[in-house]
């Protein structure tokens, strides 16, 4: 048999321990070129550039 916890784990030290588990939302910067908000050291989604490069090609609707 393999080892087992001694005693229950109780919730408050439960919840202590996965206080820090929680995710962040992602950060968001204004693009140079269309002022769009898109995730930090991404290709902005609108205009396809990347530090005022002009990286993939973006179809407009």
């Amino acid at each position: 048999m393999g080892p087992l916890p001694k005693r229950k784990v109780s919730k408050s030290r439960r919840n202590r321990r996965r206080a820090h588990d929680a995710l962040s939302l992602n950060h968001l910067v204004e693009c140079e070129s269309c002022g769009e908000y898109h995730i930090a050291h991404r290709v902005c989604t609108k205009c396809g550039t990347y530090r005022g490069e002009q990286v993939i090609e973006v179809e407009d609707e």
